[in-house]
């Protein structure tokens, strides 16, 4: 009986020092987990045996059980190398369609050649589908899918609409409007510009300049006005001295300034009442304030430009186009127009200044970076100044950390010990956030695996002098004659 009692202290010394020379030789590897040799003694007892007198039988190993407490986190300068600070492990298959999911922590992930995001052994990192605005449509683990980051931001939208807030300066220097000439800056007060795009996703810049005038019964004839033809302002706003004409110019296919006609949103009340035409033939808007510096009520235009591809001389010199900018001639849609809507302007005794400044246009978009927040959302941003959700990295957590089974890789399945997997957002609940250009290294305290290496190796020693103890025994017990 000795002998198998020291053949079963051996057999957990060995057990003990392998787990202690596996925990050592992964101190290295990202998202491992180290294991701890538990043990359990051997007695056995019957109805008619004394307890009291009965030695035990020996050791068994009862559990390698692993130990998922957080390892320390190392810092590195890819975006797509994540950590999970707290609870919860990525979610993986080995296919596109798989449903096989297997669980891990290390977050060493790359793009493959379709550009899904994959980790070092080529499964698929699985996230949770969400909506424009990266709210998270479904946390179910069924609906989960490989991560796939679009290298293009899709098709080109034309401008159709410019957001513009600034303030006027109304200590500027009156001039005549009917000058207006975009090349000659004393021609008109202020300007500004921003970039638009056709339909073909082709970027130009337009430019909006403002004139102030202190003379507005002296200004052109309005909507329809033949080029030099007298006319008034509407009586309601004749006696504003506090106006601005608004014109606006377009770069053509050649990169050439063209003027651009502008009038009135026939959506409005009054379409046209504000538009003003300049000896030019070119047209502009009018822009009224009051005493206070705020615009006067139903007077405010929301000016909109003419289809920029068309093309009309008039017959005053100089000849320009005012049916449209001529600007559009390579195949993009010649019909395209868009409008300036201008919110929050003021008049004030402060120099001209731009508060707001968008439009809603795009060109195609090349990938230029990813980034991941600590909700584990994916943002695609591209060359266009856009910005994709893409998808939210899905977490699992399990009620039995250590009931699941390890397969490799640094990796786990499920199993009944384990419980079923529940999916949700990272940095929610229970779950733990994601940390981007972040690695979770192996949990294995080195100095602390040496400390039990000796330990196992003197139990080792032990049990073999106990097992040559018990030996020599019955070696002197067969020598009895």
């Amino acid at each position: 009986m000795s002998f198998n009692i020291a053949l079963s202290g051996l057999t957990a010394a060995q057990k003990d020092l392998d787990t202690t020379a596996n925990n050592i030789a992964n101190v290295n590897t990202y998202g491992f987990k180290e294991s701890r040799a538990e043990f359990a003694d051997v007695f056995s007892t019957s109805l008619f045996s004394n307890s009291k007198t009965q030695n035990g039988g020996g050791v068994l190993t009862q559990d390698v059980a692993q130990q998922f407490h957080q390892g320390s986190l190392l810092f590195t300068s890819n975006s797509l190398d994540m950590a999970v600070s707290g609870n919860g492990f990525f979610v993986t298959t080995d296919g596109p369609l798989s449903r096989d999911f297997t669980y891990t922590r290390a977050g060493a992930f790359k793009l493959d050649d379709e550009n899904r995001i994959v980790t070092s052994n080529g499964d698929f990192l699985q996230g949770l589908p969400v909506n424009d605005d990266g709210s998270v449509k479904s946390v179910s683990l069924s609906t989960t899918a490989p991560i796939q980051i679009p290298d293009s931001a899709g098709a080109p939208a034309a401008t159709s609409q410019v957001d513009l807030s600034f303030n006027l300066d109304s200590n500027a220097t009156n001039l005549d409007p009917s000058l207006f000439d975009p090349n000659d800056t004393n021609t008109f007060t202020s300007s500004t510009s921003t970039v638009v795009y056709d339909s073909l996703g082709n970027s130009r810049i337009s430019s909006v300049y403002y004139v102030k005038t202190t003379n507005p019964a002296a200004l052109g004839a309005g909507a329809g006005a033949a080029p030099g033809t007298p006319g008034v302002i509407p009586a309601s706003t004749s006696t504003n001295n506090n106006t601005f004409v608004m014109f606006s110019t377009l770069t053509d296919d050649a990169g050439n300034v063209t003027p651009v006609d502008l009038r009135q949103d026939p959506n409005v009340a009054n379409p046209g009442a504000l538009e003003y035409q300049a000896t030019t033939g070119q047209r502009g808007m009018l822009l009224q304030f009051d005493t206070s510096g705020a615009v006067i009520p139903g007077t405010f235009p929301t000016p909109r430009t003419e289809p920029l591809g068309a093309v009309g001389n008039i017959a005053t010199p100089p000849a320009v186009p005012h049916d449209g900018a001529g600007a559009i001639t390579n195949g993009a849609n010649p019909d395209q127009t868009f409008n300036f809507v201008m919110t929050n302007l003021t008049q004030f005794s402060t120099p001209f200044e731009v508060s707001a400044l968008s439009q809603d246009g795009q060109t195609v978009g090349r990938l230029t970076g990813i980034s991941i927040g600590t909700d584990g959302l994916i943002e695609a941003k591209y060359s266009n100044g856009d910005s994709q959700a893409i998808s939210k990295v899905a977490l699992v957590r399990f009620p039995n950390d250590q009931g699941l089974t390890q397969i490799g890789n640094t990796s786990w399945t499920s199993s009944q010990t384990s419980g079923d997997p529940l999916a949700g957002e990272p940095d929610s609940g229970t779950f733990g956030s994601i940390r981007s250009g972040t690695l979770e290294q192996s949990n294995v305290n080195l100095t602390g695996e040496l400390v039990d290496l000796i330990t196992a190796q003197r139990n080792f020693q032990a049990n073999s002098r106990a097992l040559e103890v018990n030996n020599s025994i019955s070696q002197t017990i067969l020598q009895i004659r």
